[in-house]
């Protein structure tokens, strides 16, 4: 049974979540926000994005017993967010298939400066076997409309990017 919240499509190229600000408790001793609670803006993001736009939130996951679990998270700094600073993310699908998906986020600034980005690689998993399991064929197919739409978008830079010192010549 397909449930009534997510939709169908279409879907916007990026997905732009609502707008957030920084608390004071997540600041730490250099004055700006703790690489913890970016880590944790982008968890969030990828939790309302999942239920706001594919319909497979939390209430999904406890209704049909699977939900997608993080296997890979790449997040780059680029510039500091201060206590009250106003952040949003936007989501770019990257790929799927019928178990996992790539997301790319990038974190703005209220001015829609890049602060940060993360990229994520997911997999849905029965809660039961704790196996990864196909998604339902409904979600499949919002995955699909939705990649369509964001095929159309550039790759964004940093995509891929692999961590190391980069030393001049």
């Amino acid at each position: 049974m397909e449930p009534q919240d997510g939709h169908d499509g279409p879907y916007a190229a990026p997905v732009k979540l609502a707008t957030q600000q920084v608390k004071p408790g997540w600041i730490d001793y250099n004055g700006h926000m703790n690489v913890t609670y970016y880590t944790m803006a982008f968890d969030n993001a990828i939790d309302a994005f999942l239920a706001q736009e594919l319909g497979m939130g939390e209430a999904h996951a406890a209704r049909v017993r699977q939900g997608p679990y993080s296997l890979q998270n790449n997040v780059s700094y680029f510039a500091e967010l201060l206590e009250g600073a106003d952040f949003r993310v936007q989501v770019l699908l990257v790929d799927h298939d019928e178990k996992r998906m790539h997301l790319f986020m990038q974190m703005l600034n209220g001015a829609g400066g890049l602060a940060a980005t993360c990229e994520a690689m997911l997999m849905n998993v029965d809660h039961t076997t704790r196996r990864a399991t196909p998604y339902m064929g409904w979600i499949q197919k919002r995955l699909a409309s939705m990649q369509a739409s964001h095929d159309a978008l550039p790759r964004p830079k940093g995509l891929g990017a692999q961590i190391g010192i980069r030393r001049k010549e």
